[in-house]
């Protein structure tokens, strides 16, 4: 196949979400240098946009549309997580298509919550869409585990088990309805540095494993309050001691009225639970009287990478 086969340019937008883990237990490091986990990861509504059109070469752009999103930190070259998710779809068929990649960024840059993962898992169904290609979708999931950990999750969306480094993923039934006060950190926090201060400090020597009364809350509608007792990321306490100012805003969240306060992913964005839309826009409020301002409502868990607009 190749895109003279295509004349009349069609575009395909796909909306990806972002993810938080509400639970994130690690292991010791494993000898290929990853880290074995055990999470539960939860898609909320917080979202990128990309939009795939047939070309003659390859090419990626993004489009700011978040005021926390710092667009100057996004490749535009053969690094770019979504450039190089088409190309790995289209060598995966055989194929010498090429499209232009659009992203509208709204989820932060290096912040935890795994924008870059949906922006390729969102790549794959545009352009698995534009092509009519009809990928299986464990094959699907295959191409995405070789991007990423997270990328396999951005495809399944709602709410599901993470195990190995997080890309074997397993959906799990969620009934509830889950409002988060997400608050956003102008300065970066590079995955690897975290990883390193944890087995510095931590080495995974315990017992990471979920927890099945974690799951059994998930289940319940009315579980927010027994949920709540199981929020923990293994990562937190690392990134608090390469960071004490996210520290200080846990601190602050608990202050304006949060039920708990969780590092999202490897950070340096932090959760604030809330027990209803109502409560996490107060507690929203709170925090930008503090000078914390760069937050957003979200709730959970929602869909995976999805059309929005076919072209």
């Amino acid at each position: 196949m190749s895109a003279a086969l295509f004349p009349d340019p069609v575009s395909v937008t796909v909306r990806a979400p972002a993810k938080i883990n509400v639970y994130l237990g690690v292991g010791k490091v494993r000898p290929d240098g990853f880290h074995p986990l055990e999470t539960v990861y939860q898609a909320v509504s917080l979202y990128d946009d990309v939009t795939v059109t047939d070309a003659e070469e390859w090419s990626v752009t993004t489009v700011v549309d978040g005021i926390h999103v710092d667009g100057a930190a996004i490749p535009d070259d053969d690094t770019n997580i979504a450039l190089r998710a088409g190309r790995a779809l289209v060598a995966h068929h055989g194929l010498e298509c090429a499209a232009s990649i659009e992203v509208r960024k709204s989820i932060p840059v290096a912040g935890g919550m795994a924008g870059g993962s949906a922006d390729a898992a969102a790549t794959l169904v545009a352009l698995d869409r534009l092509w009519s290609l009809d990928t299986a979708d464990d094959v699907l999931l295959s191409i995405a585990a070789d991007l990423g950990s997270d990328v396999p999750f951005a495809l399944v969306g709602g709410t599901a088990t993470g195990t190995g480094r997080g890309e074997i993923v397993t959906p799990v039934e969620d009934n509830g309805s889950w409002w988060w006060v997400v608050v956003f950190n102008e300065e970066g926090l590079s995955t690897p540095s975290v990883y390193g201060a944890y087995d510095l400090l931590e080495g995974g020597d315990h017992d990471y494993r979920i927890r099945p009364q974690m799951l059994e809350a998930l289940r319940a509608p009315e579980g927010a309050e027994d949920l709540v007792v199981f929020l923990y990321n293994d990562l937190e306490d690392a990134a608090f001691y390469l960071r004490p100012d996210l520290q200080r805003v846990a601190e602050a969240a608990l202050e304006c009225g949060a039920a708990t306060t969780l590092l999202s992913g490897s950070g340096p964005t932090m959760l604030a639970a809330a027990t209803s839309a109502e409560d996490a826009r107060a507690i929203a409020g709170r925090l930008a009287e503090q000078g914390y301002d760069r937050t957003a409502v979200v709730h959970g868990p929602v869909a995976g990478a999805h059309v929005v607009a076919y072209q």
